[in-house]
């Protein structure tokens, strides 16, 4: 139950739990189900007493078929001997599931998983050690290796078999996979956190790999039967820094921790002086990138509103031309990459299902891939050819905060790594690099308004409908707040381009329609201001995000919020910190369940 309550952050709605253990003298497993989030299912198990030294637990987020019990893992086979729990998505399920029924198997679930343990109890009946060069290993491997070439999909498996108590398998393909190395026991999760109370020597699986754990050992093959040796890796943070540490929500703490987390991702990595910033991640493919004539950056939701702030920052001080790529379309538009590109792939995790979809379309064509993470030992960490690592521990709240800011800071440190590489001057360079070493302080001052941009929260809780306007850097910081509001209220929020209101959604605003407008005095500043006399023309409420000593805006706006000055490739980092606070005070006091919003997950591993 630790375990799995330490993954709920990442959104579900529904949970179940199978034990092997004896009942009257006899092996049995034991299954209890619930939906709802894991207390449910933590309540049920006060009236049932569950026991044994072999078992599964999950989480679900729901795919196919609805949240009832009956959908909930784990899943098992007509005899129930075969229990199993499953992240990803079986994609020729339906086919699968024709197959089986025509054989007899009987279902009773909607889901794509339970046709996994049909189709392993179909396999398991077949006699063991059928192939002379796999008689070593168990029936239930067999099986599993057997059922698993029918299967097209991503899965990360944990299998368990009443006939063999002291056997678990655990496989992954395309879903995140780790073996947690304890005192005498050994445990599977999707997450390091769910094993971190337990141990903190990890065994990260890799795609087409298969761990088999008994009492006394573990042992690593691909699918084919060959053995693979690695060595556990230790990690480096530890179960407390997930904890709240008092704050009501993740999401406040780690809105506060926002400058601990931009000094982690700058520290070691900039040379003031000199204007530029060292890489370590990327040093083995420098001679590379100084050659580099477009990168390509893939990401989704809040790494692609950091991926569109770099694109902006690579342009113009970098002089590299830059595609930014919803990573869930990356495939599908057939890119087209030049000679000498690269592609970036974003992500917290390190384990998005689109974004890793997109790496190894790349990785086919031959492209250099870096990538930009936060979790050490993830698969895009492992997959790129070279990356960079956020160092910003780990981030629990569904809708990100601090990993926004690390990853536009680490894009503007990889503005000035290429810049000074071809066209960006050392002076320019030097003032970049001392404006990013202010940023901790700077976003310190702005947190200080917290409780002033609470009241602001307090004023337009009413309204349902939101504008987030900006220009330049700050569209897609635009973009990101309306994200940040829509998805932990539920309000209707969106993010546009300044200039582009007057062609067409102009038409929403009244006044009962808010705008928050992003009018810092930069480049663009005088364009913003003609949006906003636009919108009160019409009657609409604004929110202004100015630059502190900017008090002409506040006869424009209904209500501004004050950020310091900072050169304007760097504003997003600050301008996105009052939006993030006043999205959390908003939701909070609609009641919703800020850490874990309804119908999302933290890291989503399915496309």
């Amino acid at each position: 139950m630790d375990g799995i309550k330490s993954l709920e952050y990442r959104g579900y709605d529904s949970a179940g739990m199978a034990t092997l253990g004896v009942e009257s003298g006899a092996l049995k497993v034991e299954s209890i189900k619930s939906v709802g989030k894991v207390a449910s299912l933590e309540n049920k198990l006060k009236f049932q007493d569950l026991s044994g030294n072999l078992g599964i637990v999950h989480s679900r987020w729901a795919t196919h078929g609805g949240v009832t019990e009956a959908n909930a893992h784990p899943h098992t086979d007509c005899e129930k001997n075969i229990w199993l729990v499953h992240n990803g998505i079986i994609e020729n399920y339906r086919e699968l599931k024709k197959e089986l029924l025509e054989k007899g198997h009987q279902f009773q679930s909607e889901t794509d998983t339970e046709v996994l343990a049909h189709l392993i109890e179909a396999e398991s009946a077949m006699p063991a050690g059928r192939q002379g060069k796999l008689k070593v290993e168990s029936n239930l491997e067999i099986a599993v290796r057997q059922a698993l070439k029918k299967v097209k999909g991503t899965y990360g498996l944990a299998i368990i078999d009443q006939r063999e108590p002291e056997r678990l398998v655990a496989v992954r393909n395309f879903s995140p996979l780790l073996l947690g190395i304890g005192e005498e026991e050994y445990l599977v999760a999707s997450d390091a956190s769910a094993v971190l109370r337990r141990t903190r020597k990890i065994i990260y699986l890799n795609d087409g790999e298969m761990a088999v754990l008994t009492p006394k050992r573990h042992q690593i093959t691909n699918l084919d039967n060959q053995s693979v040796e690695r060595e556990p890796e230790e990690v480096e943070w530890t179960l407390e820094s997930a904890q709240k540490s008092g704050y009501p929500h993740f999401m406040l703490k780690e809105i506060m921790e926002q400058p601990e987390a931009i000094e982690n991702s700058i520290r070691g990595r900039l040379l003031p002086e000199e204007g530029m910033a060292k890489l370590g991640g990327l040093e083995e493919v420098k001679k590379d990138l100084r050659n580099i004539g477009r990168l390509h950056i893939a990401a989704c939701g809040t790494a692609y509103f950091a991926g569109r702030v770099g694109e902006y920052a690579l342009e113009e001080y970098a002089g590299l031309p830059v595609e930014v790529d919803l990573a869930s379309e990356f495939r599908y538009r057939k890119p087209i990459f030049g000679e000498n590109n690269a592609l970036l792939a974003i992500s917290q995790s390190g384990e998005t299902a689109d974004t890793l979809a997109a790496l190894r379309e790349a990785k086919e064509k031959g492209v250099l891939t870096l990538g930009i993470v936060n979790t050490v030992g993830s698969t895009i960490a492992r997959d790129t050819d070279a990356g960079v690592y956020q160092h910003i521990g780990p981030e629990i709240g569904v809708a990100s905060t601090k990993a926004f800011t690390s990853q536009v800071v680490i894009l503007n440190l990889l503005t000035l790594f290429l810049g000074r590489s071809r066209n960006l001057s050392l002076v320019m360079g030097q003032r970049i690099a001392k404006e990013l070493l202010k940023l901790p302080e700077l976003v310190r001052k702005i947190l200080k308004n917290e409780a002033m941009i609470k009241t602001i929260a307090e004023k337009y809780q009413p309204y349902d409908n939101f504008f987030y306007l900006g220009r330049k850097y700050n569209y897609p910081t635009a973009m990101e707040g309306a994200l940040k509001l829509k998805e932990i209220s539920y309000v209707h929020s969106e993010g546009y381009a300044a200039g582009e209101m007057k062609h067409g959604p102009i038409a929403l605003i009244d006044e009962y329609f808010p705008s928050v407008v992003i009018a810092l005095s930069d480049s663009v500043y005088d364009k913003i201001i003609s949006n906003i006399q636009e919108i009160k023309a019409r009657g609409g409420p604004v929110i202004a995000v100015a630059t502190e000593g900017n008090r002409e805006i506040q006869d424009l706006a209904d209500d501004v919020i004050y950020i310091p000055k900072t050169l304007e490739m760097l504003t997003p980092i600050l301008a996105v910190v009052p939006l993030q606070i006043f999205a959390y005070y908003f939701a909070v006091l609609r009641g919703c369940d800020v850490d874990k919003p309804r119908n999302l997950a933290k890291s989503v591993t399915v496309e």
